[in-house]
């Protein structure tokens, strides 16, 4: 079937397709207040990828009276415009997300409505642009409800006029009630940027992290030095050298770095949908296997540094201190002391619950990957085993589960979709190639547990159902 010509003409089959595949179709929640506010079925916090692809999933269930919020404004939400310094996805362009599978609202059908076929085809990539726009349509075209500039706070347990139980939610925009709440805020989801102390004990002009706004302009004529060889350090050293910086020197721990993409080779449906029922011995080997190798650099990541001579990248050779000395940076290494003007760090995020504001209320008591499992001596670095220690350990709906069991079972009705679930689930709410079997999936979770909850008047409601489907006739019924 050929593409539709116009993008008009795509959400016409947008509409349509919806439509035909809405079962089921009838409504089964029933409005419910706290104290006479109106408490919604489900808010998710983040309106990036994740966040609409969990929204859609829902509204796909008839859990309509939901809320997205996002403290970015519109069109500024998740990395791709604001601190994504890549050029392109490194998500092959034919990979479904957030569409759940449905054809029109793919990306291809959005691209090839807006560009051409041809041009679809000739292109290797995704422009991180165009996924943004795409990110936007999509939400426009589905419906979802989504307010931009809303920072949400610390979440609380509360209770329904009915007496179920519901979720306070604090926020910029003033408390918030929520039965069910999903944080789908990617890497922050469930801790914090990270650098290593010495480097943000340093002024804040000398250092970012490479998640911060960098006003690269201004490192024009600097030697910059980058912590860090994944894929990020790497786009963050290329904007330097593109933007003028006299020398840019990257620094990798490893005595070699890694050139192996992992998760090329998880990217299959028994991984994907089942990894989280496997027992944790082996949801341990396989993850602290790739999460230990960390992810890998693209071979157009690369390319862009190389074409620079001014470009020096540094393995084996740590940074282990840092002062400030006469306007600049001094590194100590291994291999002796590094003077720089500006230092970014590529360090990606550390798990910490403590760290999350949503979470304040419960962070003490949410189980972590340390409180269930260990692994076998030496099987682990102690370093990585630390590291991966802090994820969380989450229960099979993607929900928090309780450290010390009764002091804060609300937590379970709070769900996490983003790098916090590697874990226990796989890279299932982080990245594009898992977001149609993850997704629905969250979303099952919540579902599962308004269901639970409503148990006794759904009950009541199918003994009260009286609705015939035919109407007898009394002249052809023989009675004695």
């Amino acid at each position: 079937m050929p593409a539709p010509r116009t993008l008009p003409e795509l959400e016409q089959d947008v509409a349509r397709d919806l439509e035909l595949t809405a079962h089921p179709r009838a409504p089964w929640l029933v409005p419910k207040t706290s104290g006479g506010a109106p408490v919604l079925d489900a808010l998710v916090i983040g309106a990036g990828q994740g966040g609409l692809a969990v929204a859609h999933a829902l509204r796909r269930d008839k859990v309509e009276n939901i809320l997205v919020v996002d403290r970015a404004s519109e069109g500024r939400e998740g990395p791709w415009v604001t601190f994504a310094r890549m050029r392109t996805l490194r998500s092959p362009k034919t990979q479904t997300g957030p569409d759940l599978r449905l054809p029109a609202l793919t990306y291809q059908a959005w691209h090839e409505a807006q560009f051409g076929a041809r041009h679809f085809e000739a292109m290797t990539w995704i422009p991180k642009e165009h996924w943004q726009d795409y990110l936007l349509w999509f939400r426009r075209v589905t419906g979802i409800p989504v307010r931009n500039g809303v920072s949400a706070g610390a979440i609380t347990p509360a209770r329904t006029d009915d007496d179920l139980p519901c979720l306070r939610i604090e926020s910029s925009a003033g408390p918030m009630l929520a039965r069910k709440v999903v944080i789908a805020t990617g890497q922050e989801g469930v801790g914090a940027w990270w650098m290593p102390e010495f480097v943000s004990a340093l002024p804040k002009p000398l250092r970012a992290h490479a998640s911060e706004a960098i006003d690269f302009a201004a490192l024009r004529g600097k030697t910059v030095a980058v912590l860090g060889a994944g894929a990020s350090a790497f786009d963050n050293a290329a904007t330097a050298l593109e933007a003028g910086a006299a020398e840019v020197h990257l620094f990798c721990r490893r005595a070699e770095p890694m050139i192996i993409q992992p998760y090329r080779w998880l990217t299959f449906a028994g991984f994907l949908r089942h990894m989280h029922e496997m027992p944790d011995v082996w949801r341990w080997r396989f993850l602290s296997t790739i999460l230990g190798l960390r992810e890998g650099f693209p071979q157009d990541t690369y390319n862009r540094v190389l074409a620079f001579p001014n470009f020096t990248m540094h393995v084996g050779r740590p940074w282990t201190a840092a002062r400030a000395e006469a306007g600049r940076a001094v590194l100590e290494t291994p291999r002796g002391p590094f003077t720089a003007d500006y230092l970014i760090c590529g360090t990606g995020a550390r798990m910490d619950p403590g760290l999350v504001p949503e979470l304040a209320a419960c962070a003490g008591n949410i189980a972590q990957w340390r409180d269930r499992y260990l692994p076998p001596p030496g099987e682990t670095p102690p370093e990585l085993a630390e590291r991966l220690g802090g994820f969380p350990y989450l229960a099979p709906d993607s929900s928090f589960l309780e450290r010390r069991v009764g002091e804060t079972p609300w937590v379970r009705d709070i769900h996490l979709f983003g790098i916090g679930t590697t874990m226990s689930f796989g890279p299932a709410g982080a990245s594009i190639n898992a977001m149609s079997i993850a997704a629905p999936r969250v979303a099952a979770g919540v579902t599962r547990g308004l269901f639970e909850a409503d148990l006794p008047r759904l009950y009541e409601e199918l003994l009260a159902y009286d609705i015939p489907q035919v109407e007898l006739d009394p002249g052809r019924i023989a009675a004695d």
